[in-house]
């Protein structure tokens, strides 16, 4: 029975082992060198051979313990054939043989001499010979029965010194002739420092290849490694577990490798050929494998400018649906949140509680909500209070005004481009306003403003739930709630051909009226207090003034028409508590001039005349084209102010001038 004899110095794990295998005479010699070695490396030495050798090295090179083995001969062949670790010889060379047949010749001079030589004779010897002098036959061996046959063979052939391995030598002397032995102490040198830069070069390997392996087996991506034959090379855990592979566990370990192996090509076997005869990687496919939707690639491995294989990886997609929510989450503009909720609607007539009970009822669905209604009715408060009160509600919420910027812009705004797509496109490309919104809501306020041309994209946006970027032949898949706004009367622009009738219908889905704010004036006032409070440490009011200007106010809360709806409203509240926030500002007496709606509210209180002149232009309560012409004219050109004058937005103003 083989037996590992302790190492020649104390055990080190930073070093590698060398195993000196040998059941003869090669075994002092390699006691000999090895303390010359200890410091580079452990030796273990093992007196067995051939199968004996293979069953007591083995568990040690399992282990990890043996990285070289040292042999010679017929030993060190099978040896190599039957260890997964590399084996060095001791070579024997020429300069060996001729002192051992020296020693021989001088140690018993004029003997016939016999030379058993591994594998293979030397005819140079042969010639060497008749020109020494020297009664010299050789015989090759590449077994021990070989050699005890040898052996035998060279005695009957009247040889009476026998030079050759140790176990050559053990047999001479069985058969009682003289022997000399084939191994020189400088060959076995010479193994030795072979062995020891092999066994530290396999060693970094090994360590490199376990921490690679260490390193695989931790990731969640599911790696698998073929050779250009198909055969499995490695496999991580996640691989498995992403397949659903698990081989029966009553299987022995070898067959429960070679189930799950076969399991595995026949799983990827289909990605391998097409790698194989098409020559090229197989990149983000999706595969449905297991019941389970998985992102697969096979990419070819070449080294040194050949092909030696393929490594295929594979993704959950679920993961890779969390890493791109992440990602957008991470990556979105901070603005892009809703800061409202329903609660933030004030005021408890009958028609603002309508509204709250419909946009409750849509948020609790994805269905795409229109809500119309005059400007500044509060369209963009209502669309995020819709958001918030629903599932999406912490995902991005972007507006959009479509009334904002010309046809080329909106286009690229809303759907995106890629680097290049036209002048002045963004190095690098960009995300359109869809792809932001993805997991989101998206609000388009005054869709109806909104050009022909792009209304088509729209619809296929809508419809397919995917949007292709300016300059990309590829569709992303978006997942997006929408919420229109308009407060223009899209079935009669449909009716004049300027709308789209697919596109009307494909948005009026959930349709919600904001009312305006002369059909609730019973929220008015409390309207007024919400605004005012919550504006009130911006312009430093005391509670004092906050209801001096309410109470100033309050004529309007009652008669004024209120063309600009809540917004005129929260204007006329901000000029108020400047100029009225100050005590001093009792005293002024052309206050007219400064709230020009009490005279608007005392004419449209007027009764109407019991006859019109022809050229006399009825009375309105919402401004009119010359009525931004002229405030415009009044203001300067200043915009803000001829809005904050009309009381109504800048948006409206603009949407008049186009008009």
């Amino acid at each position: 029975m083989s037996t590992f004899t302790p190492p020649l110095a104390n055990p080190n794990p930073g070093r590698p082992g060398v195993a000196l295998v040998s059941i003869s005479r090669l075994q002092t010699l390699c006691e000999t060198v090895a303390p010359r070695y200890t410091g580079r490396a452990r030796f273990f030495t093992v007196r067995e051979g051939y199968g004996a050798a293979v069953a007591a090295l083995q568990a040690y090179v399992d282990a990890g313990a043996v990285d070289v083995v040292l042999a010679a001969g017929s030993n060190g062949a099978y040896l190599r054939d039957h260890l997964s670790v590399p084996v060095v010889m001791v070579k024997v060379n020429g300069f060996d043989v001729l002192s051992a047949i020296t020693r021989a010749t001088t140690t018993w001079p004029g003997a016939q001499i016999g030379l058993v030589l591994h594998e293979t004779i030397s005819h140079e010897l042969a010639d060497l010979g008749a020109w020494l002098n020297v009664g010299l036959r050789q015989r090759a061996y590449r077994s021990v029965d070989e050699v005890r046959l040898a052996v035998d063979n060279l005695a009957a052939e009247g040889c009476s010194v026998i030079i050759g391995p140790g176990m050559a030598c053990d047999f001479a002397q069985q058969a009682g002739l003289e022997s000399v032995f084939l191994y020189s102490l400088g060959a076995v040198e010479e193994a030795f420092e072979r062995s020891v830069e092999l066994a530290r070069v396999s060693r970094q390997k090994e360590s490199k290849r376990v921490r690679l392996n260490t390193i695989v087996a931790h990731l969640r991506d599911g790696v698998a490694a073929f050779d250009d034959a198909g055969q499995l090379e490695a496999v991580n855990p996640a691989m498995l577990d992403l397949l659903g592979l698990n081989a029966p566990k009553d299987l022995p370990l070898g067959g429960r490798e070679q189930d799950v192996a076969a399991q595995l090509a026949r799983a990827v076997g289909p990605l391998l050929r097409e790698t194989l005869e098409h020559d090229a990687p197989v990149e983000e496919r999706i595969e449905q494998i297991g019941g389970r939707a998985l992102i697969v690639n096979c990419v070819p491995i070449v080294e040194q400018g050949l092909r030696s294989g393929s490594v295929v990886t594979v993704q959950d997609a679920r993961v890779a649906q969390r890493i791109d929510r992440s990602l957008r989450t991470s990556q979105r503009p901070k603005q892009l949140v809703a800061r409202h909720s329903l609660d933030d609607l004030v005021g408890g007539s009958a028609a603002l509680e309508r509204v709250r009970r419909l946009a409750r009822a849509g948020a609790a669905h994805d269905a795409t909500v229109l809500l119309s209604g005059e400007s500044g009715t509060g369209k963009e408060l209502v669309a995020q209070g819709i958001h918030n009160a629903g599932r999406r509600r912490g995902n991005p919420f972007v507006a959009f005004n479509c009334a904002a910027l010309p046809e080329g812009l909106i286009e690229s705004e809303l759907f995106g481009h890629e680097e290049g797509a036209f002048t002045g496109a963004r190095r690098g490309g960009k995300p359109g306003l869809f792809e932001i919104a993805h997991t989101g809501t998206i609000f388009l306020d005054e869709i109806g403003e909104m050009p022909a041309a792009l209304q088509s994209r729209l619809l296929r946006v809508l419809q397919e739930r995917e949007v292709m970027k300016l300059g990309s032949g590829r569709a992303t898949p978006i997942d997006v709630r929408v919420i229109a706004a308009t407060h223009r009367d899209l079935h009669a622009l449909v009716e004049q051909g300027v709308f789209r009738a697919d596109l009307y219908f494909r948005l009026n889905l959930l349709q919600i009226e904001l009312p305006p704010l002369r059909e609730r004036r019973g929220d008015v006032a409390q309207l007024a207090r919400h605004l005012l409070s919550r504006s009130a440490l911006q312009y430093g009011l005391p509670d004092a003034a906050l209801e001096r200007v309410l109470a100033f106010l309050s004529p309007l809360f009652e008669h004024y028409a209120w063309p600009g709806n809540v917004r005129e409203l929260e204007n006329l509240l901000a000029r108020a508590a400047i100029y009225l926030g100050d005590p001093a500002g009792e005293a002024w007496q052309d206050r007219q001039a400064v709230f020009p709606e009490f005279g608007r509210m005392k004419q449209a209180a007027a009764p109407a005349p019991a006859y019109r002149l022809a050229d006399e232009a009825p009375a309105r309560s919402t401004p009119t084209r010359e009525d931004a012409i002229r405030a415009l004219e009044e203001a300067g050109g200043n915009r803000a102010a001829a809005s904050r004058a009309l009381g109504i937005g800048r948006t409206t103003l603009w949407r008049l001038m186009k008009d």
